[in-house]
């Protein structure tokens, strides 16, 4: 009576065949692990340091208020703000880090203080 279709799957004239569909899918799926390949995603360009993105922009800073261009000037000026500020949340935050590690190797007894200590309870106790 009725035949069974053995291709499986016609295309459809408007384009929405399932192949395509597939496609896209796994075109989604393979970006999504894009990022565990430990492969960097700027391949163009090495990330520079603070320090130094704070001295390119004050350079060109510099260079574009002697070009007399004001307002390329005041938008250099802000990256360079920008920088400083990062910049000084690192140090504060390194000066915080070493506070906090001086203060517990102040605290933590050393194996002296420990002998030290355990003479001084048992003499105590005696």
């Amino acid at each position: 009576m009725f035949q069974r279709n053995r291709r499986g799957f016609r295309r459809r004239s408007n384009g929405r065949g399932r192949s395509s569909q597939e496609n896209g899918y796994m075109q989604a799926r393979s970006r999504s692990n894009s990022f565990s390949n430990n492969q960097p995603r700027n391949n163009f360009r090495q990330t520079q340091s603070a320090e130094k993105l704070l001295e390119k922009y004050n350079s060109l800073a510099k260079e574009a208020m002697s070009l007399g261009d004001k307002t390329l000037c005041e938008n250099y000026l802000q990256h360079a703000d920008h920088f400083m500020r990062v910049i000084e949340d690192k140090s504060k935050n390194r000066i915080a880090a070493t506070v906090i590690n001086k203060s517990t190797e102040d605290n933590k007894p050393s194996s002296e203080n420990i002998e030290v200590k355990q003479k001084d309870e048992t003499k105590s106790q005696e």
